[in-house]
């Protein structure tokens, strides 16, 4: 039976997932409020991740891969959604994690962060880090930071995520 990428990703989406993971062995594996669950289907054979994994890619992508065993990217679907990809080899298998991006940024205020991370955006120069746990918020954080600087002023902003 194939399984369908698609259908994996909307379902991660509609059950509020922060990841999907794909990995040899284990059914799909959605990471909701922290916890990682599986999905109640067959675990996914090592061919079948790599040619659902390797459909996305375009020819160079592949071939980056091929030569260095990561890589990633982002990957936007209709109806869907935005998704950052990490494709990666564990124990030679193609594995993947797909992390869902919101759409929507949510504010400061929101997240719940206390008033002076806003106060800290309204500064005119500086270097702040967001540092965390995957799963933690650096993303969403990050985002709604930027969001303030851009309501506020014309400026350059540079993000670097590792």
């Amino acid at each position: 039976m194939e399984i369908d990428i698609v259908r994996l990703l909307r379902e991660a989406v509609t059950h509020k997932a922060s990841d999907l993971h794909l990995c040899t062995g284990a059914p799909p594996i959605l990471r909701v409020d922290g916890r990682l669950r599986g999905l109640n289907t067959a675990p996914l054979e090592r061919d079948t991740i790599r040619e659902m994994i390797y459909r996305l890619m375009n020819d160079p992508q592949r071939e980056k891969f091929d030569n260095e065993w990561e890589l990633d990217f982002s990957l936007q679907i209709k109806a869907v959604g935005r998704f950052r990809v990490n494709v990666h080899r564990q124990r030679g298998n193609v594995e993947a994690a797909f992390r869902v991006v919101n759409e929507q940024i949510k504010s400061l205020r929101q997240l719940g962060m206390p008033t002076i991370v806003e106060d800290l955006c309204r500064r005119e120069s500086g270097f702040i880090l967001v540092t965390g746990p995957t799963g933690s918020g650096k993303t969403t954080t990050m985002a709604s930071m930027i969001d303030v600087i851009n309501a506020s002023r014309p400026c350059m902003i540079i993000t670097i995520e590792a």
